[in-house]
């Protein structure tokens, strides 16, 4: 946990987490990810802008008192998961004195998740200022990024803000600011894919509140921060608009063969239109490359053997994960084989409410793929390209 000076007086004092793979038990780390704290010093008053994950609290503690912080008047908790307030009985343990400030969602959260007692939380609202002496902080209501309670803090005359978990990317780096941009784009759009793209609706409104501010600086508590802000800002723009790509995803699993055969024909015909396609095997892909997959792609197509009467369970994983991912694809369909009987297209369409898609008819062979199931693959694939040729 290295002590960063961003401008005067504006330091990055959070830790990263090299070694971490899972976020939630759930979601992969290929990169590790930080969790960024950052103390900013006025003339009159210190705040403290989020916190680190609980077992960090110590070198958070000691990177204080390393800036030879002897009091600390505030507390800012943009957002209340333990990655970013874990540290934060520790810190107030430290600095008694010091004042929580939150939205009025966050004060119950802390208290549930790790008894804060309320009188030691301040209310704070959008739109809202907050005077250090020399520099003035002002909080902004970016709500459903990715939990209800969230707020942003812009400090005015540094034009920086500190977004939290808004527009980062689990990113284990030692650069203080962005370096790699093709990196970093990645790890940004992997965090937007597994994270906030549920959201992505609420997020395009909390994307036009930042319309009115000018920004030097984007600090967000996971990942680098952006010194040329507007490359993360039109990366979300484009992330959480109506627009698709003419991309097929084909995520797929196969028991016996018959169903790697329809897709291998599927993926091949595709190409051979020059349709870009992108088959994923659920036995081996990682959970983050498939939602990646699906912030632009304007078709999904599940191929899925059917394992007693249903989808085999990677499959049924895979809408599950698409419905809660509510992605903006356009289309889908589900191709695959029976062996006797089953309710397998059935119980995958079902899994999808949240998806606004037009359905493609399934195809469904029975044991191997003959001449006829081909031929019904070609009517997708014509019907694939018929819609493509119409996206904007």
């Amino acid at each position: 946990m290295t002590i960063r000076k961003i401008k005067d007086d504006i330091y990055s004092i959070g830790a990263v987490d090299w070694d971490r793979r899972l976020f939630d038990e759930l979601i992969p780390l290929p990169d590790g990810t930080s969790y960024n704290a950052y103390l900013i010093k006025g003339n009159e008053a210190t705040a403290l802008i989020d916190t680190v994950e609980e077992k960090f609290s110590d070198k958070l503690v000691n990177n204080l008192k390393e800036l030879k912080i002897d009091n600390l008047d505030y507390v800012i908790s943009n957002h209340s998961e333990p990655d970013h307030s874990g540290a934060l009985p520790a810190v107030l343990a430290e600095y008694p004195e010091a004042k929580v400030l939150a939205s009025q969602k966050a004060e119950s959260m802390l208290n549930d998740l790790l008894e804060i007692s309320k009188d030691k939380i301040k209310v704070v609202e959008g739109g809202e200022t907050l005077s250090l002496g020399s520099k003035t902080l002002e909080f902004i209501d970016t709500p459903w990024v990715h939990w209800p309670e969230t707020i942003s803090t812009y400090l005015q005359e540094e034009q920086i803000l500190f977004s939290c978990d808004f527009l980062g990317s689990h990113l284990a780096t030692s650069d203080l600011y962005v370096e790699n941009k093709d990196e970093v784009y990645e790890a940004a759009k992997r965090y937007y894919a597994e994270i906030m793209m549920p959201f992505r609706k609420i997020i395009k409104n909390n994307l036009k509140k930042l319309d009115k501010y000018e920004f030097d600086l984007i600090a967000p508590s996971h990942g680098p921060i952006y010194d040329e802000p507007e490359f993360i800002l039109e990366a979300y723009k484009e992330w959480t608009s109506d627009k698709v790509k003419p991309e097929v995803v084909v995520p797929y699993v196969s028991m016996h063969g018959s169903t790697d055969e329809m897709v291998d024909y599927f993926v091949d015909k595709l190409m051979e239109k020059g349709i870009k396609v992108k088959p994923f095997n659920m036995t081996k892909t990682d959970l983050g490359d498939l939602a990646i997959s699906l912030v632009d792609a304007a078709a999904v197509i599940i191929a899925s053997p059917t394992v007693l009467t249903g989808p085999h369970p990677n499959m049924a994983y895979v809408a599950y994960l698409a419905n809660a991912l509510k992605p903006k694809t356009k289309y889908a369909s589900v191709i695959g084989s029976y062996g006797w009987a089953g309710n397998m297209v059935d119980d995958l369409v079902n899994m999808l409410p949240n998806l606004d898609v037009e359905l493609f008819d399934p195809v469904l062979a029975k044991g191997k793929p003959e001449v006829e199931d081909f031929a019904e693959l070609d009517r997708m694939i014509a019907e694939i390209e018929e819609k493509f040729s119409k996206l904007v």
